[in-house]
């Protein structure tokens, strides 16, 4: 199977599985559930929850068992995406192509269904029904990985930081790796590493499949970095060039364009090297880390 239908293919896997899991629209309160299903449906490739598939795979899982966990990366980052777009934040009109969750259901609802689905994330997680083919142990510790990542040790911190950076003109490039290892990177490793887990992953293995999500995780925030000034709305799904008018913290504002492409292939490569210890049960894996870097969208 070629990659693009592959990705496809888990696509319309997990999103079915979402639409199970999530609320439906007529489960009160409707607005706020309406709002939820709104964001998660609205597009994406479902690259965290593939990359977590992928990753149980590689270590030789099934990656049946990891439907549940791949959704709740999905809810958390769509949560992520909602509050990013925020008037407070980053003040986006459009994501995946559509109109932002504030701009259809107004600010105060989508900031509770951020909430709302970064809760039914962990409430997945937990759940016995969903759950019960996962040992205890290993489950806790995809929810300790997941919520690290997610926090203010992760993703929040990274957003954090963002903000704070935001117009300044002196920005330096352990301030931007920062940025990009906890905003984006931290929510990429912790899915490959919820997968290998799950898949039963020994130390080695685990050790591994960490340094791939670290070197994939970068390379995606680089490669969004050079779309943003490259590519059209269209194909980004959002403003192009809101980086740049914001003053963004960036590679190609602090490398420029051309270093900033080569920093991208440096951390595809990493990645593709720490799976050497793997063989094609990690293709996927390999094929995933290549399409971060080249894609167009």
């Amino acid at each position: 199977m070629e990659l693009k239908e592959y990705l496809q293919t888990e696509a319309a896997r997990i999103d079915a599985a979402l639409d199970l899991f999530l609320p439906q629209e007529t489960e009160l309160p409707h607005s706020i559930h309406r709002a939820m299903r709104y964001s998660v449906f609205a597009g994406g490739k479902r690259v965290r929850p593939i990359l977590m598939l992928a990753a149980c795979m590689a270590v030789g899982g099934e990656s049946e068992r990891v439907i549940p966990a791949a959704c709740a990366m999905e809810m958390i980052h769509t949560y992520s995406l909602i509050h990013d777009d925020l008037p407070a934040m980053d003040n986006d009109d459009f994501r995946r192509g559509n109109p932002t969750c504030h701009k259809v259901f107004g600010e105060a609802i989508a900031i509770l269904a951020g909430d709302a689905l970064l809760t039914e994330a962990f409430r997945l997680l937990s759940s016995p029904a969903r759950t019960a083919g996962s040992a205890p142990a290993g489950l806790l510790a995809v929810i300790q990985e997941i919520a690290t990542c997610a926090g203010s040790y992760g993703m929040v911190g990274g957003q954090v930081v963002d903000m704070e950076s935001e117009g300044g003109h002196d920005i330096d490039l352990p301030t931007v790796q920062y940025i990009h290892t906890h905003k984006t990177g931290a929510l990429i490793k912790a899915a490959v590493v919820a997968g290998a887990l799950l898949g039963g992953a020994d130390t080695v293995q685990l050790a591994a499949i960490t340094r791939y999500g670290e070197a994939a995780g970068l390379a995606f925030q680089i490669a969004d970095d050079i779309l943003d000034i490259e590519g059209t709305t269209e194909e980004i799904g959002k403003d192009a060039g809101s980086d740049v008018a914001r003053g963004k913290a960036t590679y190609p504002l602090v490398l420029g364009l051309a270093a900033a492409r080569v920093e991208a292939r440096a951390m595809m490569d990493e990645a593709l090297r720490a799976l050497e210890l793997f063989g094609a049960e990690a293709d996927r894996l390999r094929e995933i880390a290549r399409f971060i870097v080249q894609r167009k969208s």
